[in-house]
């Protein structure tokens, strides 16, 4: 069983490590450039597991390849969005769909609420169980 120390959210790549500082971000975008991958900045207040759809800062970079670029945008929407969770994903299309090949956090709020375990009893004595966000009990906009 793997457990989390740290009490982070733990969605994408690296993340049980410590936060990427600028210049190790710059280093994966660079490798996914070197790969083909178009890169594309998103957002949420939502960190649920099951939400795999967050907020898309700007339109994908499909044609961007350098690195500056990418960071730029990265930094804008850290601007405008101190307090959420972004991340970056990137694209492959070589097999004529884009398919995500890379997903890592790259900037957090500064508390984290966590998850709770919602237990529910049903039929005969069997029991069923739900993730469920803490940051989700406050209003969108709200949450951090």
């Amino acid at each position: 069983m793997m457990t989390n120390p740290t009490g982070r959210l733990t969605q994408g790549q690296f993340s049980f490590l410590p936060d990427l500082t600028d210049a190790e971000i710059t280093a994966q975008i660079e490798y996914g450039l070197g790969k083909g991958y178009a890169w594309s900045v998103e957002y949420t207040d939502d960190p649920h597991p099951r939400n795999t759809y967050w907020e898309m800062y700007g339109m994908p970079m499909f044609d961007l390849k350098d690195a500056a670029g990418v960071l730029a945008e990265l930094n804008d929407c850290r601007k405008a969005f101190p307090d959420h969770y972004i991340r970056l994903m990137a694209f492959d299309s070589t097999r004529g769909v884009e398919s995500i090949a890379m997903s890592f956090i790259v900037n957090r709020p500064a508390t984290e609420p966590g998850f709770g375990l919602v237990r529910q009893e049903v039929q005969g004595r069997s029991m069923r169980y739900t993730v469920h966000s803490y940051a989700a009990n406050r209003p969108e906009g709200e949450r951090y």
